[in-house]
């Protein structure tokens, strides 16, 4: 009797299962599956050759598509979408990678182990679950019949009456919506490919003389800096947004003060949660770039890129500094990156700060040590990638004199003094204080960098990625990211009068919204040869 019921209710769980991290209530677990009915009348009806064998069987699919529900838990949590089954599954890889970076090779290989050992134990759990079910349902089968016309009469009269538990109806079809939603999802992501060749055809710059390009720019320093998670909910969140507000209005007057001037709009990025290489290649490239699949076939082409077209005039030395990148980025090539700085080559001595391996007020001293204040070089475009404000917010790293940054050593006493992750994650409000303390982190780094750094030669772009995870946007839809162009010559500024950005570094929430991929052509165009 035991087992028999052991078996129902981890068949329920399975069945039961949300698919999204919010809906994992004990309110979900409340509920009539259709799919259970089917399931009790199909093993009714298994022929007894093979009934044991049809069973086992039919509990595997359970148990997949279970796997499937948890993938879509932890895409959702990180991604704020679902898990795709063609095109996703290289970024499980990535996330392999994650785990190595932040707990070592150990952590990773038990990581590893454990999510494989869970796999395998829900698939035995499920098809022996469904087996002795089905021992029980043929042994007892007139009872089973009328129990199963009972338990159907009951599901319909839930529909009729729409009868709800918690948020949702009683008489759940949670997994049959599921795998008609996954069906079309795989129908779509085949498509891609075919969709995506033919929008990658199309590239205004191919042919473009390359004395022609980003005439408006030469003789100045161009610096694209991406900035972690900076999202528009980091402007305009009612608690976040304040206090972010005042840094940038605080910023504002500082690089005002020291000559700058500022423009700022929106930008609406192909990803939000994370991906931030999607959302880096939409913007160099001017195409949509919002699965793997897109990229590898992006960075494979010969497809003009916003760095690439610096590259190209042979009129600015190109370089990449990311500090995120631990092992070999053959991608740099392609962006017409004539040397990267990577997180091993910045010579960093100091502790890691989460996910991030390099506080972002080091990476913009050592790139200005290496390559911007070096004497007697030319004109230079950097593409610059800030990390202190990436997932999970802990700990955190804070300014320090930046005569003193030395190795990074310095960081040490800050790192010992952080929030452990299990600290901050206890509860929403300690996440969204850390990230919007990291947001503020990278802006004053960045600000404090140009201040005193920057010259009048010095123009620079700044965005972020992509929105944050749904913990701190509280499920916000929005993917809308701040981008920021900041000069002391007005004459660069002058390029983009008609763009409707606000003027400052804090966009207002009217002023425009372009996809991502929008941005190369415009600029590109602003930049270039202007009509007589």
């Amino acid at each position: 009797m035991g087992s028999t019921v052991l078996a129902v209710a981890v068949l329920l769980a399975a069945l039961l299962l949300p698919d999204q991290p919010d809906r994992l209530t004990p309110a979900a677990f409340v509920r009539l599956p259709a799919e259970g009915i089917l399931l009790a009348a199909v093993l009714l009806v298994l022929p007894p050759r093979g009934r044991r064998a049809g069973a086992a069987a039919i509990g595997v699919l359970i148990g997949l598509l279970t796997l499937l529900k948890c993938l879509d838990i932890g895409f959702y949590s990180v991604l704020y979408r679902p898990f795709d089954l063609v095109l996703d599954w290289g970024l499980l890889g990535n996330a392999a990678d994650y785990v190595r970076d932040t707990h070592g090779r150990t952590g990773e290989l038990v990581a590893t182990a454990g999510a494989l050992l869970l796999a395998v134990a829900v698939l035995l759990l499920t098809a022996g679950s469904t087996v002795r079910l089905t021992t029980v349902l043929t042994r007892r089968r007139a009872r089973s019949v009328h129990v199963v016309l009972v338990l159907g009469t009951a599901w319909i009269s839930c529909v009729v009456l729409g009868l709800r538990a918690g948020a949702g109806p009683i008489a759940s079809t949670l997994d049959a919506g599921l795998l008609d939603n996954r069906a079309k999802q795989v129908r779509v992501s085949l498509a891609d490919a075919r969709l995506f060749r033919r929008q990658a055809a199309h590239d205004a710059f191919a042919h473009t003389p390359p004395d022609q390009l980003l005439t408006g720019l030469r003789g100045k320093d161009v610096l694209f800096t991406f900035v972690e998670s900076y999202g528009r909910s980091a402007i305009e969140d009612p608690v976040m947004g304040p206090p972010i507000g005042n840094v940038l209005k605080e910023s504002d007057d500082v690089l005002r003060a020291a000559g700058f001037r500022s423009r700022s709009g929106w930008l609406r990025s192909p990803v939000t949660g994370g991906g931030s290489w999607l959302a880096h290649s939409t913007f160099l490239s001017g195409l949509w770039i919002s699965n793997q699949q897109r990229f590898r076939s992006l960075t494979s082409s010969d497809r003009t890129t916003l760095t690439g077209a610096f590259r190209r005039t042979g009129a600015w030395r190109t370089v990449g500094v990311v500090p995120g990148v631990l092992v070999a980025w053959p991608e740099g090539r392609f962006f017409g990156l004539d040397h990267v700085y990577d997180g091993h080559h910045l010579d960093y001595r100091g502790p890691d700060f989460g996910w991030s391996q390099v506080p972002d007020q080091f990476t913009l001293q050592t790139f200005q040590r290496r390559e911007f204040g070096t004497r007697g070089r030319g004109p230079l475009m950097a593409e610059i990638i800030l990390t202190s404000s990436h997932y999970p917010w802990a700990p955190l790293p804070r300014m320090v004199d930046w005569a003193k940054l030395g190795d990074g050593s310095v960081f040490q006493p800050i790192r010992s003094e952080g929030k452990s992750q299990d600290e901050v994650w206890k509860n929403p409000e300690s996440v969204r204080t850390e990230y919007r303390t990291s947001i503020e982190y990278s802006l004053n780094s960045l600000v404090e960098f140009l201040r005193r750094y920057g010259n009048d030669n010095t123009v620079m772009v700044f965005l972020g990625d992509h929105q944050p995870v749904p913990t701190v946007t509280g499920n916000s839809p929005s993917k809308d990211v701040p981008v920021t162009i900041v000069a002391r010559d007005p004459k660069v500024l002058d390029r983009i009068s008609g763009w409707g950005w606000t003027e400052g570094l804090k966009p207002a929430a009217n002023a425009p919204v372009w996809p991502m991929d929008g941005f190369r052509d415009r600029f590109m165009k602003a930049f270039g040869p202007q009509p007589g």
